[in-house]
């Protein structure tokens, strides 16, 4: 009762705090980009770009091009291999290493300057949730956090983990007592063992605060209510809030709630290695402005933005945060204290709302379809299967589609659509008619091809039980904070998922 007492106090000073900088954005950022500059105008990169001879932004736009991992790989080997003062002033005190595709592993730098907005912007989420419901009980209660494991490779250069291991090493004394799983669970490595252990682990407890992927916390779900033989608001009765990021909540939300037995408050978090972007602000969504995250331009991450659809033309225009409009699908790219400059971050957001700046994220700009030119974005797919499923009520585990170009007998091409019901629609042809319809309401582009018999309808596959499960273990990458792509312009996932369908 105390913390949650006080916790209330400190959360209406937090976001005084917040929506001081929220509502001078453009302001907020200009101070942010000229501090960037100023702290690594003596660097490698500041010198090989003349950080020195820029007074603005067009000038930066001039001198530093859009860049991605490969991109700036030479100067992140230059710092593993032990120089100073390359990207950013000093040495990282962290690399967050991640899995990419067609860089392999990529060691993200985390500098001291960084790392405290990793921390806070987690922190001032639940205050603004605190501060806008007034509800702090979960505070007095356990919570989990179901991420990868903390362990940190120490070597005699730079610390290097997953961000989420290396946040563990960063919470609270306050939160000490009240977190779970224990360090010895959270270092499992088996992702299977390591739910299996925190659910003996917090079978017994008060559990009033659950965080994760959407997909992982639905299996901790499963196995919670497998060992018990009950909803999990019977096995937690004060559960009340669930945090997470990631991957868009809305697909998987009717599958959860059937699961917990009820409804409960959810906080969206925008959380990656690079930075700390966003996080929900607002439970009541009175409005359209109301919904999605607000934009984090006060910590140490400069943005800009460049329109999805002409992302890959020559010489695509850039933006800062004043020029931004409604409902535009942008490529974000961002310049950090820790030394990633205009750096693409590989996704893609709209805003919903220009006071305060709010964006929802629509997918990743290397995860669409447009095998035949119709672009379709996540945004699209999981927009279009949650309504399907909300007419059927069918409820979804999980999904993920592809194009297939060459189909054989000589039939129309198609898009292909793997699907794993927790629930199946009464009828799977009708499910399929009401998101085929959906699809060409969300996309005019795959109406235009359907019209022009360039397509036929979509094709659902129907994956078996646990059969993401199997995918993802058979590639190395099930659990943690690793997610399954909405779509794919190829056939590398779909044609591995033919050998799981019923």
């Amino acid at each position: 009762m105390i913390k949650s007492f006080f916790a209330k106090i400190y959360a209406g000073i937090v976001a005084r705090q917040v929506y001081k900088w929220a509502d001078d954005p453009v302001n907020t950022q200009e101070k942010v980009f000229h501090n960037l500059l100023k702290s690594a105008r003596n660097t490698a990169f500041g010198s090989d770009h003349n950080f020195s001879e820029i007074m603005d932004y067009e000038s930066y736009k001039k001198k530093v091009p859009v860049r991605d991992y490969e991109g700036l790989k030479d100067y992140i080997e230059r710092i593993r291999s032990g120089e100073k003062n390359v990207l950013w002033k000093g040495k990282p005190i962290y690399f967050a290493k991640t899995s990419g595709t067609t860089s392999g592993a990529k060691y993200i730098p985390i500098s001291k300057e960084s790392m405290p907005y990793q921390i806070a912007a987690a922190k001032e989420a639940l205050l603004l949730y605190i501060a806008e419901t007034g509800n702090a009980d979960f505070v007095d209660g356990k919570m989990i956090f179901l991420q990868g494991s903390p362990e940190i490779e120490d070597n005699e250069r730079i610390k290097t983990g997953r961000l989420s291991g290396i946040v563990a090493h960063y919470v609270p004394k306050y939160l000490q007592k009240n977190r779970l799983p224990s360090w010895e669970t959270n270092c499992i490595e088996d992702w299977e063992e390591k739910v299996d252990a925190i659910v003996k682990e917090t079978v017994v407890e008060d559990m009033r605060l659950i965080s994760g992927i959407p997909s992982w916390v639905q299996m901790y779900f499963e196995k919670l209510i497998r060992h018990k033989g009950k909803k999990v608001s019977e096995i937690f009765p004060n559960f009340k809030l669930f945090v997470y990021g990631g991957v868009n909540y809305e697909p998987y939300r009717q599958n959860m709630e059937d699961l917990i037995g009820t409804k409960v408050d959810s906080i969206e978090l925008f959380p990656a290695s690079e930075g700390f972007f966003a996080y929900q602000d607002r439970q009541q969504k009175d409005s359209d402005s109301d919904k999605g995250m607000l934009l984090l331009l006060n910590s140490g991450i400069f943005y800009e933005f460049i329109a999805a659809d002409d992302f890959f033309n020559d010489n695509p225009e850039r933006i800062s945060i004043k020029d931004v409009k409604l409902g535009v699908n942008y490529v974000l790219i961002i310049s950090t204290n820790a030394g990633l400059w205009s750096y693409n971050i590989g996704d893609t957001v709209a805003f919903t709302s220009l006071s305060p700046y709010r964006v929802i994220v629509t997918g990743r700009i290397k995860h669409f379809i447009s095998a035949f030119g119709e672009h379709v974005i996540g945004k699209e797919v999981e927009e279009s299967i949650q309504h399907a499923s909300k007419i059927s009520g069918a409820l979804i585990k999980e999904f993920t589609v592809a194009p297939q170009v060459n189909p054989k007998d000589g039939v129309l091409p198609y898009h292909e659509w793997f699907i794993e019901f927790e629930k199946e629609p009464a009828d799977l042809e009708s499910f399929a008619n009401e998101l085929d319809k959906e699809m060409q309401h969300q996309n005019s582009y795959y109406f235009d091809l359907l019209q022009g018999n360039i397509l036929q309808r979509l094709i659902i596959r129907r994956v078996k039980k646990n059969g993401f499960d199997q995918y993802m273990r058979s590639i190395g990458k099930l659990g943690g904070q690793n997610k399954i792509p909405r779509l794919s312009n190829d056939r590398k996932i779909a044609d591995q998922l033919t050998t799981l369908i019923d």
